[in-house]
């Protein structure tokens, strides 16, 4: 006999930790937006915290849609590769922005 799948609390854990990172990354944007405001008002900063803004709108907007998904449906599927590079490419060009504050 073959029983179905039980995912237990798994999606609410992972609905979780999205809510984390989203917390993180707010937290992280918040900092750029200080340091570049702090060391003045040049282009470059400006630039950089505009994008840094970008970047977490776009990350936000994938989270949502996987927490959503995760609060709503009682077995979800798993990420689809679109979202997950989307994710990756989010995290990856706020690292890229942070070196480019920091190196400044």
């Amino acid at each position: 006999m073959t029983a179905g799948r039980d995912p237990g609390l798994q999606p609410e854990r992972t609905r979780l930790a999205w809510r984390r990172t989203t917390l993180t990354y707010a937290v992280v944007t918040v900092l750029a937006l200080r340091v570049a405001l702090h060391r003045g008002h040049s282009a470059a900063g400006i630039v950089v915290c505009a994008l840094c803004c970008a970047f977490f709108a776009a990350f936000l907007w994938v989270a949502h849609h996987r927490i959503r998904t995760l609060a709503t449906t009682p077995r979800p599927a798993a990420l689809g590769p679109r979202q997950a590079a989307a994710a990756v490419l989010c995290a990856s060009a706020m690292a890229v922005c942070a070196v480019a504050l920091i190196a400044r």
